[in-house]
Order: structure tokens, then C-alpha cells, then sequence
């Protein structure tokens, strides 16, 4: 049961794509998507775009080439609208402030430079996987993406935190999912870094897809329940 292609595995990596794609719908007819419109979108491309990961990884037609075309292309979209979605939540928790906006904002900045820096340095010395760079890049980009989120997602914890601001059931819900995704991936890989045989590594998948699994479960608790 534990390895790749079981059941877990195939309900790990579809059930939690259509529950993100069903709670884009709730979202959608709740008219909770005009609060909160970067989220709404990400729910449909982290869906729609895994789903069809999934599809292109399980179709005997469909070549080692273009899967990995298809990976690279989904992690460079879904990188950028979590960082829109990051604004977003930075917005909705520090917009009531303008004056706290104003140095988060300046804050913000500076601290994204430094994660930027260190996902570089962690990428420049973290082992290769594959010599084929189409195929140890996407995991280097991962790695780059999870780094930088995991890094401004504890910023506005942090910054809030420090001035006791209230984020809003949303928000927090939100952030809360990214975070704990983000973490999880993050101690995965750095696990992996260190074990690279393939029972670990599939159990090191199972559980990044169960985490992430959670965080939908979180999102819709968050946002749907009043």
C-alpha cells in the first residue's frame, strides 16, 4: 500500500486536487471569490493543474518528456499565483493599517531578497538527483518556491503576531495551509537530501500528498465553516 501507483497513492494525489477544485465552486457561489479573487484562482490552477500532472503521469501515450514539460510548466504558474495570493493575505491582514502596510510593505522587501539569496545558495549545493537538468530542475524549483513561501508565510505571522493584529478566520486559514504545506515539504526534501533510495522517497511523496491533503481540509473548515 505504501508505494508508488497503489491506491493511497492515486487517492492521495487526486482526492485533494477535486476537493481544491469543489471548494473553488463553494467559494465561487458564496461570492467569497470578490474578497478573496487570488485564491479562488488558485484553487482552480493547483486543482486543474495537478489533476492534469496526474493524468499525464498515468497515460501510457503520453512520453517521459512531456510529463516533464507538463511539471515545469505547472510549478512556474502555481509559483506565481501563490506569491499574488501571499500579497493577497498580506493585504487583507495589514490593509486596515496603512501605516503598518507601509513598513510590512518596505519589510517584506527585504526579507523576500534574503530568501531569494538563500534558495539560491540551497539550490546551488543541494545534491543532484538526475544529471538531466529536465529532470532534477523541478525539484530544485520546488525546493526554491517552498523556501521562499515557507520564509515571507513566517514573516507575516511574525509581523501580525508582534502587533497583536487580528488576520481574520479567512486569512489565518489560509496562511495556515500554505505554511504547514510549505514546512512539510521542506522537511521532506531535506530528509530526502540525506536518503535517496526509493522506498524513502515514496514514502517521503505520501506524505508531502497527505499534508497537503490536510491543508484543503483546513481551507475548507476556514472558509466555509461561519
Amino acid at each position: 500500500m505504501l508505494q508508488a501507483h497503489s491506491f493511497l497513492w492515486h487517492y492521495l494525489w487526486v482526492a485533494p486536487n477535486v476537493l481544491l477544485l469543489i471548494l473553488a465552486f463553494l467559494v465561487w457561489r458564496r461570492g467569497l471569490h470578490r474578497n478573496y479573487p487570488i485564491f479562488f484562482i488558485f484553487a482552480i490552477v493547483a486543482g486543474t493543474g495537478q489533476l492534469v500532472l496526474y493524468a499525464a503521469d498515468v497515460m501510457p501515450s503520453v512520453s517521459a518528456r512531456v510529463f516533464w514539460h507538463v511539471l515545469w510548466s505547472g510549478l512556474l504558474v502555481e509559483a506565481l499565483v501563490k506569491f499574488a495570493l501571499i500579497g493577497e493575505l498580506f493585504a487583507h491582514i495589514f490593509g486596515p493599517y496603512p501605516s503598518l502596510a507601509r513598513l510590512g510593505k518596505i519589510l517584506m522587501r527585504g526579507v523576500g531578497v534574503v530568501l531569494v539569496f538563500i534558495a539560491a545558495m540551497a539550490a546551488a549545493f543541494s545534491p543532484v538527483s538526475n544529471p538531466h537538468l529536465i529532470v532534477s530542475g523541478p525539484h530544485l524549483l520546488e525546493q526554491t518556491i517552498y523556501l521562499i513561501e515557507a520564509g515571507l508565510l513566517l514573516f507575516i505571522f511574525l509581523f501580525a503576531a508582534h502587533f497583536r493584529l487580528g488576520s481574520g478566520q479567512v486569512s489565518l486559514g489560509i496562511c495556515l495551509g500554505l505554511a504547514i504545506s510549505a514546512c512539510v515539504h521542506l522537511a521532506t526534501w531535506a530528509v530526502a537530501a540525506n536518503n535517496s533510495s526509493a522506498q524513502t522517497s515514496v514514502l517521503l511523496d505520501l506524505l508531502h500528498m497527505a499534508a497537503y491533503h490536510l491543508c484543503v481540509l483546513i481551507w475548507f473548515y476556514y472558509i466555509l465553516v461561519p
